[in-house]
């Protein structure tokens, strides 16, 4: 059995018998009093009264040893304030005083532990205001609302700060975080009245297209779509991809339909004769332009869908026949230009979806077109290499008759990288003012 001398001895240092009574001695600021009866016998009273401020003891004691090895002191704050409570009724005989130390001090503890955590609090609440407060600036509207998101998660998984600063910070975020998506729904308001005046010009464009697509007046009316594609490139509108594929067709199937009828037009008047031999060159020249029309157009459809169409526009002018002069010779240069164009987007476009590494393709029209210009200024470096490397070797070859296969070949490349060059040129050219358009 447990001795119980000592805990008896420490019952008569905090407590007494008087008149048939226990009493607890003046402790924590209050006087003497009376906490039961005595029973039996003095001695088994004192003995009752004592083991029953051990058993609170015991609880204080392992409160307090869970606080110690608990991150979260804060959480066992209240417990420790009701035991403190209690140690001013409850009954029994022990050192009221020592257990009051103990709970202060563990409280005072948490009161530090919780000063500095709320100051830990202000500096990431303050750091998410800061976060939200930039994106009023930001455009990248897919990226900056999952920002958002995150910034709305963490402000809630922060803890609390001071009660006096709560109001204000929890204004500061909000109205930053408002301020953004009123931006957000500005700009889709805005998107959305600009696609819908994208789609009637373009629908405008093809109802005069398909207009003119059985017209028998084929001269004027070569001159007439051009002047439509022209328009259409103008528009520079960005539309949902599938949306844009389908007018896109529509408009092209409309002049698809013109430019095949002029071809069966040439092809009767050269079977039949019926045209003379002055007025041949300008139903040629009014095929290769319609060509040439075609091929600037297809800068307005996605590159990979181009270059096929492209290629079957080079197979087709192949076929038209020759036609000298000024005038055939400015066709083509727009012809070739426009071809080079589609061929250099094509290969730009494969360069950025084989891609490892590098920055995500950005999403918003005017990042984009810088992005693209960009790209294309670092591939331009490589060809000016190769241009050098070129120039170099035509410059060293020997005149000798036996190096003129050589010679052709290299000036066949020079020439062929000077004109990709100047086809880059033009691309970066086109892209900035796309940027800057967009902007």
């Amino acid at each position: 059995m447990e001795p119980t001398a000592p805990l008896l001895a420490e019952a008569k240092r905090y407590g007494y018998v008087e008149a048939g009574g226990v009493w607890l001695s003046p402790v924590l600021g209050q006087p003497a009093r009376q906490i039961g009866l005595v029973k039996e016998t003095g001695d088994a009273a004192l003995l009752y009264f004592a083991q029953r401020f051990e058993a609170l003891k015991a609880k204080v004691d392992a409160l307090l040893a869970k606080m110690d090895a608990s991150e979260n002191k804060g959480s066992f704050l209240m417990k420790a304030l009701h035991l403190k409570e209690q140690l001013l009724t409850h009954d029994g005989l022990g050192d009221f005083a020592g257990l009051h130390r103990r709970l202060t001090a563990a409280e005072e503890a948490v009161g530090v532990t919780v000063a500095q955590n709320r100051e830990k609090n202000l500096a990431t609440k303050l750091g998410f205001i800061k976060e939200a407060e930039a994106l009023s600036e930001n455009v990248e509207w897919i990226s900056a609302s999952e920002k958002v998101k995150d910034l709305r998660q963490g402000w809630l998984k922060t803890g609390p700060v001071d009660k006096a600063m709560t109001d204000q910070l929890e204004s500061r975020f909000q109205t930053a975080i408002q301020v953004f998506f009123d931006r957000r729904k500005a700009f889709q308001s805005d998107k959305k009245a600009m696609s819908t005046r994208v789609q009637t010009r373009y629908r405008d464009l093809i109802q005069q297209a398909e207009a003119l697509k059985n017209s028998d007046q084929f001269e004027t009316t070569s001159r007439q779509l051009k002047l439509l594609q022209q328009a259409w490139r103008e528009v520079n509108g960005t539309l949902p991809k599938k949306q844009a594929s389908e007018l896109w067709t529509r408009f092209r199937a409309a002049n698809n339909h013109f430019f095949e009828r002029l071809k069966v037009h040439i092809a009767a008047q050269q079977a039949t004769g019926s045209s003379s031999a002055s007025a041949l060159p300008d139903e040629l020249l009014a095929r290769k332009r319609a060509l040439a029309d075609r091929a600037e157009a297809l800068m307005a459809i996605p590159p990979q869908e181009a270059i096929h169409q492209a290629k079957a526009l080079q197979a087709e002018w192949k076929q038209v026949g020759t036609v000298r002069g000024e005038e055939s010779d400015r066709i083509w240069q727009r012809f070739m230009v426009a071809c080079d164009k589609i061929f250099e987007l094509s290969a730009l476009e494969y360069h950025l979806r084989k891609r490892t590494t590098g920055e995500p393709m950005p999403t918003a029209p005017a990042e984009r077109a810088r992005f693209r210009a960009s790209t294309l200024r670092e591939l331009l470096k490589d060809d000016h290499q190769e241009l050098e490397v070129l120039r170099d070797n035509l410059d060293k070859l020997s005149p000798s008759a036996a190096n003129d296969a050589f010679r052709q070949m290299l000036q066949t490349k020079i020439r062929s990288f000077e004109r990709k060059i100047r086809t880059k040129n033009d691309l970066i050219a086109l892209f900035s003012q796309q940027a800057q358009a967009a902007s």
